[in-house]
């Protein structure tokens, strides 16, 4: 069974970047610290096999704050006392961190904001509206215009 998630925690330890002795392809590990109410936390086994998280993972430091997007599989294993333990696996689809969140608010509001030339030719184009609605307010009052 798995499960589409969204997992926020802190990276333990620095991602490792990894290639398959079978297909030979990139992917990047990583485990991840995910507050888990009384208990503390919980650990979360990461892989990511989307280059663009994978990039995301190995930018950062452990105890970077990170939210992960992707399928999540729970499972339990045995600690050296007999207790039951909760495991988690994550393949990581998205990863979002406060340094990626920065840059795409950056960017969104460069987007947004019209170029210097722009602003300024819409500025004059307004400014020449009013004046012409001003102009056209007065012929009426003098009853130029019906």
């Amino acid at each position: 069974m798995s499960i589409e998630a969204l997992i926020l925690g802190k990276l333990h330890e620095p991602a490792k970047s990894r290639t398959s002795g079978n297909t030979g392809r990139q992917f990047v590990t990583a485990k991840v610290l995910a507050a888990a109410g009384d208990a503390g936390g919980v650990f979360v086994n990461v892989v990511a096999f989307s280059e663009s998280a994978g990039r995301a993972l190995l930018a950062l430091d452990a105890g970077d704050s990170l939210a992960l997007a992707g399928t999540l599989k729970p499972g339990a294993w045995i600690d050296r006392e007999g207790d039951a333990r909760p495991s988690l696996d994550l393949v990581a689809a998205q990863v979002l961190t406060t340094y990626g969140l920065k840059k795409k608010r950056d960017a969104v509001a460069a987007a947004a904001a019209p170029p210097a030339a722009a602003r300024q030719a819409a500025d004059e184009h307004d400014e020449s509206f009013v004046v012409a609605q001003h102009h056209d307010d007065d012929a009426w009052l003098r009853g130029e215009r019906s």
